[in-house]
């Protein structure tokens, strides 16, 4: 939905203009002493209105309005939810700031600077993952939405999984997978993945061998420097 600027009737010209047509159509250069007078004037005046080839699509407009009439159908049984959606990063403390307060998200669905997409309505705030979860839902937490800036709203169950401070560790979430450093099969071996398998390189065994070795395959001679002497007078 696009909502428009109050007091801009210039923007939604098809619904304002059916003001002007009423006042100068039944009202200009009338005076009227009651309501009722002035809706009689005006049912009096709507079948002429109606009557008439609307200029825009070229049909009467009563055959149109009735046309339009019948193509209605009946309203939802869950109301359109009107919210306004925006991205946000996930913070160190599993926070997520929104329109100046914090809201918690699960540590352990979560990982630090992760992209979130914040659904928000005038009394509650949902957050949900960009990516579906491996059972297909998004949502991540709901909230009710602050008044005001600077609160913060958690639920503690969201901090199961942050580091406790008995350790190093910074990430949040359960323990992290550990990469498997099994030998690759032949047939999927190549320089690259050697490169990337670093216990397989350093137990490669490297041969120790003299220098006179490369000079002897190439066949060049030992490279040596003679200091020249100085005269035994200078001495």
């Amino acid at each position: 939905i696009d909502v428009l600027a109050a007091y801009r009737p210039q923007g939604k010209g098809r619904v304002e203009r059916m003001v002007g047509i009423v006042r100068d159509h039944v009202l200009a250069g009338r005076a009227f002493s009651s309501l009722e007078e002035l809706d009689a004037a005006f049912l009096a005046w709507l079948p002429q209105r109606r009557a008439r080839v609307h200029r825009t699509h070229g049909e009467v407009i009563g055959v149109r309005a009735v046309r339009d009439h019948l193509a209605l159908r009946p309203l939802p049984a869950t109301p359109y939810l009107v919210t306004k959606r925006h991205l946000r990063h996930v913070g160190k403390d599993c926070l997520v700031a929104f329109d100046g307060n914090l809201y918690s998200v699960p540590a352990r669905r979560v990982r630090h600077h992760q992209l979130v997409e914040v659904q928000a309505t005038a009394a509650t705030i949902t957050i949900h993952a960009t990516t579906p979860s491996p059972a297909g839902t998004t949502l991540l937490a709901t909230h009710a939405r602050a008044v005001g800036r600077g609160a913060r709203i958690v639920d503690e169950r969201h901090w199961d999984g942050l580091p406790d401070g008995s350790s190093r560790r910074t990430t949040t979430g359960d323990a992290p997978v550990v990469a498997s450093l099994t030998p690759l099969p032949a047939e999927e071996a190549s320089p690259l993945t050697a490169l990337l398998h670093r216990s397989a390189v350093a137990g490669i065994e490297v041969g120790r061998r003299p220098l006179s070795v490369y000079d002897q395959l190439t066949g060049t001679r030992p490279f040596s420097v003679t200091l020249p002497t100085e005269p035994e007078e200078t001495r």
